[in-house]
């Protein structure tokens, strides 16, 4: 607006606004035109889509609404574009999870292990990532709070659980079969495994478990 402004007011020359202002003349020129570029048309798709599904799903943020994207109408996305798309359309999940780990860190582990995932959750291919986590759940009867533990592993590549196992307690064993699980579904797989440093991922027999599958 200021160098349409100077132009057509102050006549002065496109190249010395666009100069002053750190704005290409083409880019200019392509505003004042009216056109939108290839990419802001398929944002604006994206968009209707993405909305949507919102209105079906409110509780699905821009992560799930990625995946369905993916998955039923074959676009493929980053999970950044989808979140600044979702972000410019006031999309976000209306549901609120309260952080109610389960995890326990070790008081004194065996093994503490470099951070080489360094928040970078992409993978360009199947089995290069994998996630580990345990998640506790509640149920009452009556008055009786009974508890459930769920052990999983996700392949950062298409979001699939690798295996997983549910258990009463939230101990070593549980880990160690949901490990054995998914080593003995994808015996040639050598991901990079990430988990936080809980006490059954830091002791020494894991780590002896992940050498033994040539994982890192």
């Amino acid at each position: 607006m200021a160098i349409k402004s100077c132009t057509a007011e102050l006549r002065y020359p496109v190249e010395v606004c666009c100069e002053k202002l750190r704005v290409s003349r083409s880019a200019y020129y392509k505003w004042i035109s009216g056109k939108k570029s290839i990419r802001q048309q398929e944002n604006e798709r994206i968009a209707e889509l993405a909305e949507e599904i919102h209105n079906e799903n409110p509780d699905k943020g821009h992560r799930r609404i990625r995946d369905d994207l993916e998955k039923y109408h074959e676009i493929q996305i980053s999970d950044k574009r989808m979140l600044r798309i979702c972000r410019a359309k006031g999309i976000k999940s209306t549901i609120k999870y309260s952080n109610k780990g389960c995890t326990r860190h070790a008081a004194n582990p065996q093994y503490i292990a470099e951070n080489k995932l360094n928040r970078e959750f992409h993978a360009d291919r199947p089995n290069e990532k994998w996630l580990t986590d345990v998640t506790e759940f509640k149920w009452y009867e009556g008055p009786i709070v009974h508890k459930v533990y769920l052990s999983a592993i996700l392949d950062l590549f298409d979001r699939r659980i690798v295996a997983f196992a549910t258990r009463d307690s939230n101990d070593n064993p549980l880990v160690f079969d949901t490990f054995h699980s998914a080593v003995n579904a994808n015996p040639d797989a050598h991901p990079l495994f990430h988990s936080d440093r809980g006490f059954q991922y830091t002791n020494r027999t894991f780590h002896n478990m992940l050498e033994a599958a040539g994982m890192q």
